[in-house]
C-alpha cells in the first residue's frame, strides 16, 4: 500500500483506457477521473481509508486554543478529532470518544475544558494530557486498569500557527509537505493571526472530488468567474510540487473594475507593510492532497478543507484569519473581500451542482484536460496513484471495487 507521501516524479500518468480521438503533437488527449468514481459506495469507502485517514487535515489556528482546557474539534468521515492545549501549554490531539461508551468527550467546534476532561454521558474524568483520572463507581468496574484506558492519542503538527492532525501515521510531516512554499509563507505572520469571522461551512450535494475539481483549475475563471475576470484578466497562472501540492496565482489588474465592490477594494487596498511588493498584489491560493487549500490575500487569509459525508455529498469548511488591524479601510477591504468572494463561492456552487448532475448521463464516461488544467491533472493523477481501480472507465461489477483495486496495485 502506498503512504501519502508520493511526490510528483512518483504520480503515476493514466493511460486510455479505449482508442480515442488523438490530441496535439499525436499524443491522445489527458482523460479525467471516471464519472463513476463520483458518486460510487465501494469507491467512497477506499478513499476514507487509503486517502483521508492518511492525510494531515486543518483543524484550527493556535490562537484559537490559547489556554490550557481551551480545544477544537474535526468530525471527518466518522472519526473524530480533538486538539487541547495542557497545562504543560503543550498541544495534545486525541480521538474525541470516550474509552466507556464512545460518547464525544468534547463537544462543539471550540471550547474550554479548564482543568479535566469529563465526559458528558457517565462522567468518566480525564486529565488535559488525556490520561483517565477517574471513573465514577469504579470498584463496579471489575479489572479496571485506569493507566491503559486514556484517551486515544493522534499525531498532531503545528505549522506556521495552523494545527494538523492525521488518524494514521503514514508519510511526511506538513513542513515538508509545504516546504516548497515555506519562505513565501512566511511573508504573511500566519503564526500572528487570529479568527476575524466565524468558521463557515457549507452543505453541498456534490462529491469532494467535484468541488476539488472546480477549485484547482482557473481555466473556468473568463466564463464561470467574470467578477474574478474582471480583476485578474488573463493572469492566472498555476503550477504543481511534489505530494500534491499545487498553487495558483493571479496578480490584481492596473484597470478599475466596473463593478462597485471590485473597484472599491481596488481603490481602498491599504499599504501592507509585511509583504514584500511582489505579494501585495496578488492573490493566490496554495492547496494541499487531498481536500485542503489556503487562500491568501494582502488584507487575509482562509483555509478552504473539504470534508467528504458519503458518495455524492459534502461540506465545505473554512474560516477567515488576519493580523489585528484597526485601520477603518483594512475593516473595509476585509468586508468587500468577502462580499467578492460569497459570489464566487454562489457561482462555484452552481457550477459543480450542475456537473454533478451531468457525471451521471450515460454518454459521458470520461473528460478531457488541457494544459490550463495542470493542478487539477496532478489531483487525479495522485487519486490513481492510490487507487488505481480509478483507472477503469467504468466501474467493476457491486461488491468488486476493492478486489479489482488489489488486483490493480499488485498488477
Amino acid at each position: 500500500m502506498l503512504p501519502i507521501d508520493a511526490s510528483a516524479d512518483h504520480v503515476a500518468t493514466a493511460q486510455p483506457a479505449v482508442d480515442h480521438d488523438v490530441g496535439a503533437g499525436g499524443a491522445p488527449p489527458v482523460e479525467t477521473l471516471p464519472a463513476w468514481t463520483y458518486e460510487n459506495r465501494e469507491f467512497f469507502a477506499l478513499e476514507r481509508d487509503r486517502l483521508f485517514m492518511r492525510s494531515w487535515q486543518l483543524v484550527c489556528h493556535v490562537s484559537e486554543v490559547k489556554n490550557p482546557g481551551d480545544y477544537a474539534t474535526l468530525d471527518l468521515m466518522g472519526e473524530r478529532a480533538m486538539v487541547i492545549r495542557g497545562k504543560d501549554g503543550q498541544l495534545r490531539a486525541f480521538v474525541n470518544v470516550c474509552r466507556h461508551r464512545a460518547a464525544r468527550v468534547v463537544s462543539g467546534e471550540k471550547g474550554s475544558c479548564q482543568t479535566h476532561i469529563v465526559c458528558p454521558y457517565h462522567g468518566w474524568t480525564y486529565g488535559l494530557d488525556g490520561k483517565l483520572k477517574a471513573v465514577p463507581a469504579e470498584t463496579s468496574f471489575p479489572g479496571l486498569k485506569k493507566a491503559k484506558l486514556g484517551l486515544v492519542p493522534l499525531d498532531i503538527e503545528v505549522f506556521m500557527g495552523l494545527v494538523f492532525i492525521r488518524f494514521s501515521n503514514s508519510g511526511p510531516a506538513m513542513a515538508e509537505i509545504l516546504a516548497p512554499y515555506r519562505d513565501m509563507l512566511a511573508h504573511y505572520r500566519i503564526e500572528e493571526m487570529e479568527p476575524i469571522g466565524p468558521i463557515w461551512w457549507r452543505e453541498l450535494d456534490v462529491d469532494w472530488k467535484n468541488v476539488m475539481d472546480n477549485y484547482l483549475e482557473g481555466y473556468h475563471v473568463p466564463v464561470g468567474h467574470p467578477g474574478l475576470h474582471r480583476m485578474f484578466g488573463s493572469n492566472y497562472q498555476v503550477e504543481v510540487k511534489p505530494h500534491g501540492v499545487a498553487r495558483a496565482y493571479a496578480e490584481l489588474r492596473d484597470k478599475e473594475s466596473s463593478n462597485w465592490s471590485e473597484r472599491a477594494y481596488q481603490r481602498l487596498i491599504p499599504e501592507v507593510e509585511h509583504l514584500p511588493e511582489d505579494l501585495r498584489w496578488i492573490w493566490q491560493y496554495v492547496s494541499w492532497f487531498p481536500n485542503t487549500a489556503l487562500d491568501l490575500y494582502p488584507d487575509q487569509i482562509d483555509f478552504f478543507q473539504v470534508i467528504p459525508e458519503k458518495p455524492g455529498r459534502c461540506w465545505i469548511r473554512s474560516i477567515p484569519y488576519g493580523l489585528p488591524d484597526k485601520r477603518p479601510e483594512m475593516k473595509a477591504v476585509r468586508y468587500l473581500n468577502w462580499r467578492i468572494n460569497d459570489k464566487v463561492q454562489i457561482e462555484d456552487e452552481q457550477l459543480v451542482a450542475d456537473v454533478q448532475e451531468g457525471l451521471k448521463s450515460r454518454v459521458y464516461g470520461v473528460g478531457y484536460l488541457s494544459e490550463k488544467e495542470l493542478c487539477l491533472r496532478q489531483f487525479h493523477d495522485m487519486i490513481r496513484t492510490y487507487l488505481p481501480v480509478a483507472f477503469t472507465r467504468t466501474p467493476p461489477h457491486p461488491g468488486a471495487v476493492e478486489a479489482v483495486d488489489r488486483a490493480m496495485a499488485t498488477s
